[in-house]
C-alpha cells in the first residue's frame, strides 16, 4: 500500500501538538505558526487518510479515537525516525559528541593544544580524538573518512572538488644544528657547505621529508642519510646528540632551543612550509568543523598579529 505523500513528519508533529495543547490557538502558540496552518494541517491528514479524527463542537475540534491511534504511532514512529537520523549522522562521521582530528607531529608542540583547548571551550562535552601521522597517512584517513578533519602541510595538495583546505600559517624551512656544532654561530649558511656532512631525515611520507629533498635537490647534492626516524621529536633528539643535521620548519625550535641552532639557509632560498586544516567538502557544514574551522580561524589571525 502506498502512503499519500500529503502524510508528511512535520503534519504528524502538528498532530501529536494538537493533541497536547487540545486547541488551536493553544497549538499555533507553542509551535509558533498560525491556528490557519494547523487546521490546515489537522484537515490534510484527514484527507490524506480517508477518514475523520476530529468531531467538531462549537468552535472546537475534539478527537476521535482514529486520532488518538495515530498520534500513538506518530509518537512512535517520530522518535524512531530521530533515532535513525542520529545512527546515520554518526556513521557519516557528523557525531555531535565526537570528533576525530588528525595532525603532523610537530604541530603538538604549540599549535594543537592551542587549537584543541580553544575547541573545548566552545564545546565542553566534546570527545576529541587526537590521531598523530605523516602528511601523506593523514591525508589517506581523511579520504578514508577515518578522521574528521586533518591539520597538515598542504603545499602539495591540489584544487580538487573533494577537499576544503584552509591555511593557517605558514614556516620557513632551517638548517638545524647542535649548539656545540662549528657551525652553531653561524645566522645563515649556504647548504652546499654542508654536502660532505651527515644528515638526519624523516622518513618518506612527512611533508619535511619532501621539503628538505627539494632543498638538497636545489642546492646540487644528495645528502649523506646517517639515519631516518617516523617523528620529530627522535629526530630532535638524533640531531641535539650529534649524529647529523637536519632540515626542519621554525616551529619546533622552541623544543630543543637550550640543545640547537636553527639557522637560516642563504642558499637555495628558504622554502616555506603553509600549514592548513583539510576536511571534506561533503563534511563542511559539520557543526566540529565548523567550529574547527573557526579555531583555526582566530588562530591564523593571531599569528598574522604576532608577525
Amino acid at each position: 500500500m502506498n502512503i499519500d505523500p500529503e502524510i508528511t513528519f512535520r503534519k504528524l508533529q502538528i498532530l501529536l501538538a494538537f493533541m497536547e495543547n487540545k486547541t488551536l490557538i493553544r497549538t499555533a502558540t507553542a509551535l509558533n505558526i498560525s491556528s490557519v496552518s494547523v487546521h490546515k494541517a489537522l484537515h490534510s491528514l484527514e484527507s490524506a487518510l480517508r477518514c475523520p479524527l476530529f468531531k467538531r463542537e462549537g468552535r472546537l475540534l475534539q478527537p476521535l479515537p482514529s486520532a488518538s491511534i495515530l498520534a500513538d504511532q506518530s509518537k512512535e514512529l517520530i522518535n524512531k525516525m530521530q533515532e535513525a537520523i542520529n545512527l546515520t549522522r554518526e556513521a557519516a562521521g557528523f557525531s555531535s559528541e565526537r570528533f576525530i582530528l588528525g595532525s603532523i607531529y610537530s604541530l603538538t608542540v604549540k599549535t594543537i593544544p592551542q587549537l584543541i583547548m580553544g575547541l573545548k571551550q566552545r564545546k565542553s562535552k566534546l570527545n576529541i580524538d587526537l590521531r598523530l601521522g605523516s602528511n601523506n597517512d593523514l591525508l589517506a584517513q581523511l579520504k578514508n573518512m577515518e578522521v574528521d578533519a586533518v591539520l597538515i602541510s598542504i603545499d602539495t595538495i591540489k584544487p580538487s572538488s573533494e577537499l576544503e583546505v584552509f591555511q593557517i600559517f605558514s614556516d620557513e624551512i632551517y638548517l638545524t644544528v647542535p649548539n656545540d656544532s662549528p657551525f652553531s654561530d653561524r645566522d645563515s649558511i649556504d647548504l652546499r657547505e654542508l654536502k660532505d656532512s651527515s644528515f638526519v631525515t624523516l622518513t618518506e611520507g612527512f611533508a619535511t621529508y619532501a621539503d628538505g629533498n627539494m632543498l638538497f635537490e636545489a642546492a646540487g647534492f644528495n645528502p649523506n642519510i646517517a639515519m631516518q626516524v617516523n617523528d620529530v621529536f627522535t629526530l630532535l633528539s638524533m640531531v641535539s646528540s650529534g649524529v647529523g643535521y637536519a632540515l626542519l620548519p621554525g616551529r619546533i625550535a622552541s623544543v630543543y632551543a637550550n640543545q640547537l641552532k636553527l639557522i637560516r639557509l642563504s642558499f637555495p632560498s628558504p622554502i616555506q612550509q603553509s600549514i592548513g586544516l583539510v576536511f571534506l567538502k561533503s563534511k563542511e557544514y559539520n557543526p566540529n568543523i565548523l567550529s574547527m574551522l573557526a579555531e583555526c580561524r582566530m588562530y591564523a589571525s593571531h599569528k598574522k598579529t604576532s608577525l
